[in-house]
């Protein structure tokens, strides 16, 4: 038998609908759905809502009517992506090898894992899903197996049982037994098999995951190329797709949103770049990234664009640098007489953190900005986000 990649895959049951749940415990037990941007339909259902009939993606406007005991809930999503970063910071204590998959999902390689913590890979697995609950208060399921496709129909088996008992919240395809679950798997099951795809194959009377993986390789390159070779392979436990820690650094990092109210307010123009600007420098930071240009829009209420950028002095993601360039732009474009529906800052030119030398004269401002806005990340993340605020005066 050749050696196998022990890969798990950790999804958050309900993540909306289980982090509103986290901050208004109230809601516990009852059917809860989460509404898209603008309250246009529904992208997450507890349980509880699931159980009533609520289908994800269904316009609010028809399930409030159909659904009237539901909580529905305008998403609030710098809120669960705080919660996920929480999440994903802590599956690095089992492992460095975690490539964070969407915002609710993770993939681990564990491979070797059972030496260094002396216990299985399930009761790995187990620990983590119970570290997570206790330590944030979100419900996992984990699927584990020898490839991410196994690990994805491994976790989608950990969800039903997890249904049927809140205490069950894991599983493991092992080498024995990928037989039997491709048997009992259907093709539209198989994860990256789309209606397309299923229609195709079941034209040639393949209706389940061991059909396919029961066809020559040279049958299965004509119908679907090498996609579908991987596939198979996957299916079969090979690792073909491996777990990629390394994430993609952006070359851009840009923040924009549209006023509640169309305004020419200066003020609270400048108020929106300060809110736009102190995202752009945590994201920067989150990346161990620096930028050394700096750039920022005004779109005007018939959608023309004022726009312009400028090059700092030395690389940086702190506000309280960015700031300084942003209150010379803004004064360059800003025009009192036009009204605004949006702003935003973009940061451009990144670097890694390293990769730059001090400006000699303004190192020690350079420095006490950079601790600032180190302790600004150090109370949000103990206290939440919008605890601080850039006044206007801060860019004067």
């Amino acid at each position: 038998m050749p050696k196998y990649n022990v890969i798990a895959l950790i999804d958050c049951n309900n993540f909306f609908a289980s982090c509103e749940v986290l901050f208004d415990p109230t809601l516990a037990g009852k059917p809860v759905c989460v509404l898209s941007n603008n309250d246009g339909c529904v992208v997450a259902r507890s349980n509880e809502a699931k159980a009533l009939g609520v289908k994800m993606g269904m316009p609010y406007f028809m399930a409030k009517k159909q659904f009237r005991g539901v909580t529905y809930l305008s998403g609030n999503y710098a809120r669960y992506s705080e919660i996920s970063k929480r999440i994903m910071t802590k599956l690095y204590d089992y492992t460095p090898s975690v490539e964070v998959y969407s915002i609710d999902e993770a993939f681990l390689d564990l491979s070797g894992t059972r030496k260094l913590y002396r216990c299985s890979y399930e009761e790995i697995i187990e620990k983590i899903r119970l570290d997570i609950k206790n330590d944030i208060g979100v419900d996992v399921s984990i699927g584990l197996s020898y490839s991410k496709t196994l690990a994805k129909l491994a976790c989608e088996k950990a969800k039903e049982l997890n249904k049927k008992n809140p205490k069950i919240g894991t599983y493991k395809i092992g080498y024995k037994k990928i037989k039997d679950e491709l048997k009992i798997t259907t093709i539209e099951d198989i994860w990256g098999v789309g209606f397309n795809t299923a229609s195709l194959l079941r034209k040639h009377y393949i209706s389940s995951a061991y059909d396919f993986c029961s066809q020559s390789d040279a049958w299965i390159k004509r119908i679907m190329g090498k996609v579908g070779l991987d596939l198979k392979y996957e299916l079969l436990g090979e690792s073909v797709s491996p777990v990629n820690p390394n994430e993609a650094l952006p070359k851009s990092i840009q923040k924009t949103l549209s006023f509640a109210n169309f305004t020419s307010d200066k003020n609270y123009i400048i108020n929106a770049l300060n809110y736009h600007c102190h995202r752009v420098c945590k994201k920067l930071r989150h990346h161990g990234l620096k930028s050394s240009v700096v750039s920022i829009m005004l779109r005007a209420k018939d959608f023309y664009v004022l726009s312009t950028k400028t090059t700092l002095e030395t690389p940086s993601n702190s506000e309280f640098e960015f700031n300084l360039k942003i209150k010379e732009m803004f004064d360059e474009i800003y025009n009192p007489n036009i009204i605004y529906r949006s702003c935003g800052v973009t940061a451009l030119k990144l670097s890694n953190e390293d990769a730059y030398q001090m400006s000699l004269f303004n190192s020690e401002r350079i420095a006490k900005n950079q601790k600032l806005s180190d302790a600004w990340d150090k109370i949000e993340e103990k206290f939440g986000r919008s605890k601080l605020h850039l006044g206007t005066n801060a860019l004067g």
